[in-house]
C-alpha cells in the first residue's frame, strides 16, 4: 500500500472532499478501491467521482455521503495498492552525480519515498525529481542535475 492523497477538507454537504496528491487521481481505475485506515486497519472504499479543482481533487467515496462522514476522514491519507514504476526507471547506483556540472558524489543507492525518490551520495539524500535533471547520460553513466542552493 502506498499513499497516494491526503483528504484536506469537507466540500459541500453531500460527503464530498478536497484530497491533495502528486498522483493524478482521474487516471485511477475506479473498480479498484483505495484505502482510509481506521484504528490501524485500512479500510477500502471505491471512487464514485472525481473532479479536478486548481491543483487538487473534489472526491466522492462510496459510503461517505454527508458532511458528518466526511469529516470523520479529513486529515488521513488515502492509499491504494498501485504498481511500482520503478522498472521503468534508470538505476542510477554507481553513476557519478553532477551539480550543473560539477561532480557531487557517486550514488549509492535510491530512497524509495513516495513521490519523492532520493539518491544517497555518501551519507546525503539528494532529491530526484524530474524538474531537477538537466541531463543524463547512459554513456557516461552521468546524471546532472539543477540543486537549489545550499543542500550539498
Amino acid at each position: 500500500m502506498v499513499p497516494v492523497a491526503k483528504i484536506l477538507k469537507s466540500f459541500g454537504t453531500e460527503g464530498d472532499l478536497l484530497i491533495s496528491s502528486a498522483y493524478d487521481l482521474e487516471d485511477f481505475d475506479t473498480k479498484e478501491p483505495v484505502f482510509i485506515t481506521f484504528d490501524g486497519l485500512q479500510v477500502p472504499f471505491f471512487i464514485q467521482a472525481i473532479k479536478p479543482k486548481g491543483g487538487k481533487y473534489i472526491v466522492h467515496l462510496n459510503d461517505i455521503n454527508n458532511l458528518v462522514d466526511a469529516d470523520e476522514v479529513v486529515g488521513r491519507e488515502l492509499f491504494a495498492d498501485i504498481e511500482d514504476e520503478e522498472d521503468d526507471e534508470i538505476d542510477f547506483t554507481g553513476w557519478t552525480i553532477l551539480d550543473k556540472g560539477k561532480p557531487i558524489g557517486i550514488c549509492s543507492g535510491l530512497e524509495p519515498i513516495p513521490g519523492n525518490p532520493c539518491l544517497y551520495i555518501g551519507d546525503t539524500l539528494v532529491p530526484l525529481h524530474e524538474d531537477l535533471i538537466l541531463s543524463i547520460d547512459e554513456e557516461t553513466r552521468t546524471l546532472d542535475l539543477n540543486l537549489p542552493e545550499g543542500l550539498i
